[in-house]
């Protein structure tokens, strides 16, 4: 795993992230999901694998709803450290707040962890087809990450299979606390709607 692309697009001098170092957690693999208010809002969906953060931008966030089928563009990798990373990126990549949304512990689909699972994970990601279980406070259950095929190289899908966590309808937004940092900023920044003069 290299941390060479997150290093080259940083000034560490300016940006409060943190600094490219790879380090393995003792316990269960990590897995976390910030909402990014760049450019554009967005999600963040980070795995733990071999030291690194795995790291995808999810446009509409992750949903719950089987039925949804999130576009994830995978990034460059992430240090370890960033999963608990919450502030603000001055001007610059990725400039905007950054807030955790939810985090967590996360296994195979078969239920592993440690050694044996990152190397199938890493074995998905190459092959392009990953299954995972999420044990968070808002994300919970098996989910996929598929390649898309005849796309953009770094283009997937982030799916949730159907359990019993499974719900009809979901949307990452209302799963946000109003109080939010990013909420604030949006409420204080939003353009109020012009309103049509009246009628003679």
């Amino acid at each position: 795993m290299s941390l060479t692309k997150y290093t080259e697009k940083r000034n560490f001098n300016k940006s409060p992230e943190p600094a490219a170092k790879l380090n393995k957690s003792s316990r269960q693999l990590s897995f976390v999901v910030q909402r990014h208010k760049a450019s554009h809002l967005h999600y963040d969906f980070r795995l733990e694998v071999d030291g690194v953060l795995k790291s995808w931008a999810v446009p509409k966030g992750p949903s719950m709803n089987p039925a949804d089928k999130r576009l994830a563009m995978m990034v460059e990798d992430h240090p370890y450290a960033y999963k608990d990373f919450k502030g603000v990126i001055p001007e610059g990549y990725g400039a905007g707040i950054v807030e955790i949304w939810d985090k967590g512990t996360y296994t195979t689909i078969e239920n592993e962890s440690g050694p044996l699972a990152e190397k199938k994970l890493l074995a998905g990601i190459k092959a392009g087809s990953l299954k995972i279980t999420l044990h968070g406070k808002k994300l919970k259950g098996e989910f996929a990450l598929v390649k898309l095929k005849g796309k953009q190289e770094n283009a997937w899908l982030l799916l949730k299979h159907n359990d019993k966590y499974a719900v009809d309808e979901y949307n990452s937004e209302k799963e946000t606390q109003a109080s939010s940092p990013i909420n604030k900023w949006l409420a204080e920044n939003s353009k109020p709607e012009k309103k049509s003069p009246p009628k003679k």
